[in-house]
């Protein structure tokens, strides 16, 4: 089976697309000569047939990052040599951003500005923040022991690590994982959604390139039921870190466990609340709360999906957010089926899959039937011919009880219901097993900083929303995961923790 294949990209032309796994920096075919299809949801239409990583490739990733981690990578290169790589990788994703930005558009339904304007640059400043901090991770002195011992510890890398990456950011995914793991020195063997693999595989030319060794960064794109679970079950994996369900998060858990225990960080699901008192600006809010909620078409684990009003301004917000539905830039987002398609102006993209437009459809359906106003939307978009579109939609007067409003629908569906005081406001709030996000929208600066504190979630956002930043730790409570990334905490779940205790006595000094 051949390595590569070609795709024609609109706007682009025809690229040489890597389709095989990548191991000790070259491509090659699967052991087992298994493919699986990437779909273009815009169409329906396959794109690419991909290899399908079978155990056997798993063990031969893991014994090349091994290797590395062994004589080239880790404590055998300087903090600093791991920094110049990472900004030279970042260099070369934008000389390449206008081929990654149309093909991650294409793979997964993104409108190309998207890409282009929010995707890429970020996964470029996570690559240059990583960079820079790789040499400035600094252990402790710890003077507490007198002068005849001396204690300090270190930061070391953890070793070998999995790494099992979603669909709906597959660049920025792939750069939050793969950044703050070279920057310890941790080698990687990376599992793409098998969804989305083309941006992370076209990574592997850069890495190459960049001059990163053979053997540091792997990837081995497959299904997470066989090839996820070789890497989670694997006895030479140091670490696995993981974003997606909160299913399959459990199935990566029990799998550490049962092997070699093994360390797991976990980006789960969300079921993130938005506040909005009646002190708010409610255009403002709503503009926030459109955001939150149909950024990336509500394929996103902190999206906005429930949203509690104050009374007072119940049907005035609804008003403002259904104008905000109406005015979504649904449209063919960039590149999707030829050129004649191709808008820069819209940005709202097909769901995934024909499965996970109809789990959308499903979910809407029963909010209806359970008693809750359709407010806006809540149909297949009338001009998606074959590909995966579901309108903006609003439900209101919903109940806690509701299915919409106990569990993840990860598509552009929010629901609203109202509240009479702060306390019943952060009850509703926190009555979820998820803890991913929350926003706070008031102009009572008191009221601000006592619901931010009282909300059961990892990122708290007042008076905006979706906001993020390399240097700001992202992470959930509850069900939403283990662990954190970004910022200082994210080079730190790729490091282990050693004390050195230094005896400087002459003698020995403790009795037998």
């Amino acid at each position: 089976m051949s390595t590569h294949a070609a795709l024609t990209v609109p706007t682009i032309g025809e690229l040489s697309i890597p389709t095989g796994l990548f191991i000790n920096n070259e491509f090659r075919a699967s052991s087992s000569g298994q493919t699986v299809p990437t779909i273009n949801p815009a169409n329906g239409e396959t794109l690419l047939e991909v290899s399908h990583a079978s155990q056997e490739d798993v063990d031969e990733a893991v014994r090349a990052a091994r290797k590395a981690f062994e004589t080239a990578w880790g404590n055998n290169v300087q903090a600093s040599e791991r920094g110049a790589l990472l900004n030279k990788l970042a260099d070369l994703m934008e000389r390449d951003a206008e081929k990654l930005a149309a093909l991650e558009s294409l793979d997964s339904g993104k409108g190309i500005r998207i890409v282009r304007e929010i995707d890429l640059p970020d996964s470029v400043a996570c690559l240059r923040y990583y960079a820079g901090l790789a040499d400035k991770f600094f252990g402790q002195t710890i003077p507490h022991f007198g002068k005849d011992k001396f204690v300090y510890t270190i930061h070391q890398p953890i070793g070998v690590c999995g790494q099992i990456i979603p669909w709906n950011y597959p660049l920025l995914m792939w750069a939050w994982k793969v950044a703050p793991a070279l920057a310890a020195g941790c080698c990687i063997v990376m599992k793409p959604s098998e969804l989305t693999p083309l941006s992370a595989l076209y990574m592997c030319q850069l890495v190459k390139e960049a001059g990163i060794p053979a053997g540091v960064f792997n990837t081995v794109p497959g299904l997470g039921a066989t090839t996820g679970d070789a890497i989670s079950r694997h006895m030479d994996i140091d670490k696995v870190a993981f974003t997606g369900s909160v299913m399959t998060g459990r199935r990566i858990s029990i799998a550490a466990a049962e092997s070699n225990l093994k360390k797991v960080t976990l980006e789960l699901g969300g079921k993130s609340p938005s506040l909005i008192f009646e002190s708010a600006n409610i255009e403002e809010a709503a503009d926030w709360s459109a955001l939150g909620i149909w950024f990336n078409s509500g394929q996103d684990c902190t999206a906005g999906s429930r949203i509690y009003v104050h009374e007072s301004i119940y049907e005035t917000f609804i008003a403002a957010l259904k104008k905000k539905a109406e005015a979504c830039a649904i449209g063919q987002a960039g590149l999707f089926v030829c050129s004649s398609d191709y808008d820069e102006t819209t940005s709202f993209g097909p769901l995934i899959s024909e499965a996970q437009r109809d789990k959308v459809l499903g979910y809407i359906s029963s909010g209806v039937d359970e008693g809750a106003r359709l407010v806006a939307g809540g149909k297949k978009w009338s001009k998606s011919g074959n590909g995966y579109w579901v309108e903006p939609t609003i439900i209101a007067d919903v109940k806690p009880h509701f299915k919409v409003v106990q569990e993840e629908i990860f598509g552009p569906v929010v629901v609203i219901s109202k509240f009479s005081t702060e306390s019943e406001a952060l009850t509703l709030a926190n009555s979820s097993t998820f803890g991913l996000a929350a926003a706070v929208h008031t102009n009572d600066a008191r009221q601000a900083m006592r619901v931010t504190a009282a909300l059961d979630a990892g990122t708290v956002w007042c008076n905006q929303y979706g906001m993020l930043h390399p240097g700001v730790p992202f992470g959930g409570f509850k069900m939403s995961g283990v662990g954190r990334e970004l910022g200082t905490y994210g080079l730190e779940a790729y490091t282990q923790v050693k004390a050195v205790h230094q005896n400087l006595a002459m003698d020995m000094q403790w009795p037998i």
